[in-house]
């Protein structure tokens, strides 16, 4: 059974049973508590007389003296800067680099507090923006459902099944955007620069991964109803590659993609012209993400993950 403190009203009682000549082993039935509890709080708080209210101040300052001094050194901050700046979660720095000597919640109170980085929270994920609009972009409702897709895919448990998506730059801009990639077992992720959100692209962009990898690398391929996958036929057709369709507004369905979607906007926010992006500044950014240790990975990495099944394909 876990151990509960004492409360205030059961000090007072204490207090009152004490005066009356009650003695520890009596008190303790009366409170239904261990003798040794009993004692044990009339030896520490018991000065001439035991008195509740002195008894609660006693405790107070012993809680507050018995927390472990919290270590701020300030090479300890310097190592936790350099890998925030490698765009490292705090979670994953104290899991792999400091090896849980202090915790990730310590160092997101060290960036609120400006200790970090002078509070800049600039390098989190996630600034406080968290809804994102629902999309209104032309959609089309034929293709393979995903509940048609095999269990396997849904449980991660065989490689080679991947979520496609498209990164676009912001309304206005221009219709530059990247076709992202991402395989479910590993969380490997890839984008290629097209031009605009055309089928054409898109196929282009999907046909240009497949020669680069062995042809068991893709098994299949689960997409959301954007006009983008009209190509899908002649994905199945060209290269015998089943592509199965998440519901309309069910993003969920099709989560690491999103959620590598939202590393990439890391680096190519909202506003950027994706058609100005260079290669290099994507590939850039695609080997910081691939290159971080994951926490659903048991902190391996994605990269070191996928080019281990890779490997086996040759």
């Amino acid at each position: 059974m876990s151990y509960k403190h004492l409360t205030t009203f059961e000090r007072t009682r204490i207090e009152v049973l004490s005066k009356m000549g009650y003695s520890t082993r009596q008190i303790a039935a009366q409170l239904n508590r261990h003798h040794s509890t009993i004692a044990r709080e009339l030896k520490r708080n018991t000065q001439k007389t035991y008195q509740a209210e002195l008894a609660e101040k006693l405790v107070g300052k012993r809680r507050l003296a018995c927390h472990r001094k919290e270590v701020k050194s300030e090479e300890l901050i310097q190592t936790i800067q350099h890998y925030l700046k490698l765009t490292w979660s705090p979670e994953q720095i104290s899991h792999t680099v400091l090896k849980g000597v202090i915790s990730f919640k310590t160092i997101y109170r060290w960036i609120y507090d400006g200790t970090i980085l002078s509070g800049d929270l600039s390098c989190l994920r996630q600034k406080g923006k968290r809804r994102k609009p629902r999309e209104t972009r032309g959609r089309f409702n034929i293709g393979t459902s995903i509940h048609q897709r095999p269990k396997e895919v849904k449980k991660r448990q065989t490689f080679g099944h991947w979520e496609l998506d498209t990164v676009v730059s912001s309304r206005g801009k221009s219709k530059g955007c990247l076709a992202t990639f991402v395989e479910r077992q590993t969380r490997f992720y890839m984008a290629v620069k097209i031009e605009n959100r055309s089928a054409s692209e898109m196929y282009r962009a999907i046909q240009e991964l497949y020669k680069h990898f062995p042809k068991d690398t893709f098994k299949t391929y689960t997409v959301d109803r954007g006009k983008e996958f009209a190509c899908y036929s002649k994905v199945e057709a060209d290269l015998k590659v089943p592509v199965y369709f998440a519901d309309a507004y069910s993003s969920w369905q099709r989560g690491s993609n999103e959620n590598a979607n939202g590393l990439l906007r890391e680096f190519f926010p909202k506003k950027t012209d994706l058609a100005r992006v260079t290669e290099k500044e994507v590939n850039e950014a695609l080997c910081l993400i691939n290159h971080r240790p994951r926490k659903c990975l048991g902190w391996k990495t994605s990269f070191d993950l996928f080019h281990e099944q890779v490997s086996h394909l040759y």
